[in-house]
């Protein structure tokens, strides 16, 4: 599932402090990005339509929590850039990485 840099923002303050309420979610936000209100909202709505957040009623209030983890976030990050870069060889990925230049 493809996810933006912003989004991935949101998803950090959820993976970093679990699940969270709307308010403590967008100071978790705030606490790293100058972001407003409305913009974290937004990002929030992609993220539920993507199917990488979900929002769960708990104690009487709506938590939202993160549906997809961390590794698997950073397995398709690597995979995108090693299919972009490398043309999918995780070898010449590696390669590279250990090269001195």
């Amino acid at each position: 599932m493809p996810v933006t840099e912003a989004e991935a923002e949101v998803l950090a303050a959820l993976w970093r402090k679990g699940p969270l309420s709307f308010a403590s979610l967008i100071d978790e936000v705030k606490s790293v990005q100058p972001w407003a209100d409305a913009t974290i909202k937004t990002l929030l709505n992609r993220l539920m339509h993507k199917g990488a957040v979900k929002s769960i009623k708990e104690d009487g209030r709506q938590r939202y929590h993160p549906l997809i983890n961390r590794s698997t976030y950073v397995e398709g990050e690597i995979d995108a850039l090693v299919q972009r870069l490398f043309k999918g060889d995780r070898a010449a990925l590696a390669a590279f990485l250990a090269t001195d230049d």
